[in-house]
Parts: C-alpha cells; structure tokens; sequence
C-alpha cells in the first residue's frame, strides 16, 4: 500500500492507497511542538487500528511547512523503514509549470495540478479552501499557468472573531438568506455566502483572462473547507477531495515506473 500525506499550515491530510482507491484517510492536526517521535507513535497507532501497519510499501508526500518536511521523512525511516519520496517544483510531474518562479510554488497546488490534469479533460480550475483558498489554472495541454491565493475561509472568520470587539465566533454555516436579520447570520453570510460569490467572481475573471480556444473550462474544487461552501456556488462541476493524495499518487507511480 502506498501512504500519501499532504502536509498543510493547519491541517495534515493522510490517505493510504491499496492500488484501487483511498481505503483509508485521516486529518490531523499540523502541531508545531510535536516531535518525530510524537507523530511516528500517532501514525503507527492509525495503522494499527485498521491493521494495516505492516502493509505500507511506500510513502509520498508533499509539504508546505518546512519545519515539518524533515519529520515525515525521519518517520517514514524510522517507523515504516522506506523512504519517503517529496513532490516539489523539481520533481518530474509530467505538467509543464508556467509561473514566473516554479520554486515558489506550493507543493500542494502542483499536485492539485497533476491529478486535474490526469483525471480530467480541457482546460481546468481548480479551487483549494484549506487555510489558504488557492485557484490554480491548467490548461488542456498540461500547463499549469498560476492563479490566485487568498485568505482561507477559517483564517478570515479567526481574524474577524480575533480584531471585532463586538463580534464573536459564529458556527461555520450557511445562514437562512443573504441579508442577516441579527449579528450571527450577518457574520455568517459575509463568510460562507460571501466566499461562495468570491469563488464564482474569480472563476468568472479567469475564464476571461484565458484563450477562447481553452473553454470551456472545468471547475474542480478541493480541500477541508469546500464542503462548507460548495452548494452555495454556481460554477462547480465536481468536488474531489482527495485530489491532493491523488496528485501526489499519479507523481509517485510516474516516478517509480522510470526508475524501474
């Protein structure tokens, strides 16, 4: 079986391949004071639940907290006895990058890029609410042009809880309307309904900003926080939320079938 981990800023999202689909998955919490250690036992203790510890044959990953890189690969050693593979800019992920600097590209969004690319036909958008909501733009041919990168959903809501001395944290749903009739579904609507529009706008401006050979344009959306917000959108053509596990699985395969 091959383990793949998404290693984000707020979340470490963990799927394990049997070679047909994701048998298993599980979210964690990204911790900057757990140790190597701390977070082998965690993973061993996951395994063993499903009594699957001894199946892992490989490991994959991609990350975009430094801090935490060394630890994945100090466990995939230490506690599986492989080595862990890392997806970055420098990888061979089959997409051409087309941004200004590949290496500030987010691991993430690559492989976001790689399984669109892999998983669907023409030209692609792809939307990752985690603690960032990312939109990533591929075209039919592979290349990955760039996109946009804004405040996640969570980080806004935190933020305005955080700074608004008469606001608070409010349950992360959808209000009964637009117009909020008390303090509550007014917070709600300027998060979940407004990201929602958010989302429809900035789709609506890159489909301007691409060729009119490229549409039209799937929209595929990702990511812990999309479920929040997904019915409330008016572009969305499907929701994966395994499409990171499965950009760093076609990255892994693609890559082991070459060196074989």
């Amino acid at each position: 079986m091959l383990l793949a981990i998404d290693i984000g800023n707020t979340n470490i999202h963990l799927g394990l391949w049997n070679g047909r689909s994701w048998q298993h998955q599980w979210r964690l919490r990204t911790n900057s004071e757990q140790t190597a250690d701390e977070f082998g036992v965690m993973l061993m203790a996951l395994l063993r639940e499903f009594d699957v510890e001894n199946l892992v044959r490989a490991v994959t990953f991609c990350s975009v907290v430094p801090w935490f890189t060394k630890t994945v690969s100090q466990v995939s050693q230490q506690y599986i006895g492989v080595q862990a593979l890392q997806l970055t800019y420098q990888s061979d992920i089959g997409i051409e990058l087309g941004q200004d600097s590949p290496a500030e590209v987010g691991a993430d969004r690559i492989a976001n890029a790689v399984a669109a690319h892999h998983l669907f036909p023409g030209s692609k958008i792809i939307i990752d609410m985690g603690t960032a909501t990312k939109f990533e733009v591929v075209t039919d041919t592979g290349a990955f042009l760039g996109g946009v990168i804004a405040p996640g959903l969570r980080l806004s809501a935190d933020a305005l809880a955080g700074r608004a001395a008469q606001l608070r944290s409010v349950p992360l749903e959808a209000p009964p309307s637009m117009i909020g009739r008390n303090t509550v579904h007014a917070v709600q609507s300027g998060l979940i309904l407004a990201y929602a529009s958010m989302i429809d706008g900035v789709v609506g401006r890159l489909r301007e900003e691409l060729p009119a050979e490229t549409v039209p344009v799937r929209v595929i959306g990702t990511g812990g926080n999309m479920n929040l917000v997904a019915e409330h959108t008016r572009v969305l053509d499907h929701v994966d939320p395994c499409l990171t596990l499965t950009g760093l699985r076609i990255v892994y395969e693609r890559m082991r079938g070459e060196s074989a």
